[in-house]
């Protein structure tokens, strides 16, 4: 198969080798002066992975959407612009696979709901969600992920074709679910990192359960399938999340704590804007979503929300 992928930071670079790996022709696309394609196109490295030579590497948008499947690393908050981007290069009729765990702040909508604003009827839209590291995957260390889509043959023909001894693919049956899983992981993520940079690591047993618990409640009352928190969208995320030195939102959430410059896109820190806000329309209490809100956006002291935490009415586990 001829795949673009578009976005050259360490996922989407990630796919590009891998979707390699698997016997396509990439090209991978990053926009003109982005320092990860200059890297790429000059060392073809990032420092972590290193693209083999069968990888196109380019700048030219017009030349992605030409391929008819076209993965999007990107981002979330800059999905609608790429999106509006490639409608004008002319991305009628492909199959569009979005590897990014996020919601859009700022209209609190799902990413394939964004994207489905620009596309024609017979454009397809799918997911790729679930656990894993770049820096795991290269050293060939397995792990599984899923594939959702509202099509069902986009979904099959994905799953079947990307799977590989590298990652096994499930397929999924809750789009709705799945996305808002995989985004609301990055916040529990956020929330374990504050929990390490108080030396309260010990607690991410609680975290887990209680976490994956409240973004259930979310699911259901968004018209999803609760189970799907329990799922590789998110519990089966939260190891790669919540625990490995690689996770992003973990770090981030360490460093707010102990007050330490973190540079790393962290996509929790955006999505929990639109979590609370969900939560809020719904009705639906998320008390560990709503305390690293509270923390990163109302300068409420971390271990003051903590105890608040633990001062909540008791309530069943279930």
């Amino acid at each position: 198969m001829v795949i673009s992928v578009i976005g050259c930071g360490r996922w989407g670079s990630f796919i590009a080798w891998y979707l390699d790996r698997c016997g396509n022709k990439v090209y991978l696309y990053g926009r003109s002066g982005s320092v990860h394609i200059e890297r790429f196109l000059k060392e073809r490295t990032n420092g972590i992975i290193t693209l083999c030579d069968s990888i196109e590497i380019g700048t030219d948008l017009c030349k992605a959407v030409k391929s008819d499947i076209i993965v999007i690393a990107v981002a979330s908050q800059g999905l609608r612009e790429l999106i509006e981007q490639l409608v004008v290069a002319g991305c009628n009729g492909k199959t569009f696979v979005l590897c990014m765990k996020g919601l859009e702040v700022s209209s609190n909508k799902r990413l394939t709901e964004v994207v489905s604003e620009y596309t024609d009827p017979g454009s397809k839209i799918a997911v790729w969600l679930g656990p894993g590291h770049v820096e795991d995957y290269i050293k060939g260390i397995p792990n599984c992920m899923v594939i959702d889509s509202e099509c069902e043959e986009a979904k099959s023909f994905l799953a079947d074709n990307f799977s590989s001894d590298l990652i096994r693919f499930y397929y999924g049956n809750d789009l709705i679910g799945n996305e808002i899983g995989a985004a609301a992981k990055n916040v529990i993520g956020i929330a374990a990192g504050m929990l390490d940079g108080m030396g309260l690591s010990s607690l991410k047993g609680g975290l887990m359960s209680r976490g994956t618990r409240e973004v259930a409640r979310l699911i259901k009352a968004m018209g999803g399938n609760e189970l799907s928190a329990y799922g590789l969208c998110h519990l089966g995320d939260y190891e790669a999340t919540l625990f490995s030195e690689h996770s992003h939102n973990r770090r981030y959430g360490e460093a707010f704590i102990k007050r330490t410059r973190f540079d790393e896109l962290a996509e929790g820190c955006y999505t929990v804007k639109a979590i609370v806000s969900m939560a809020a329309d719904k009705g639906i209490e998320m008390p560990i979503c709503e305390a690293v809100y509270e923390v990163l956006y109302r300068n409420k002291d971390a271990a003051e929300t903590m105890k608040a935490l633990f001062a909540r009415s008791r309530k069943s586990e279930f």
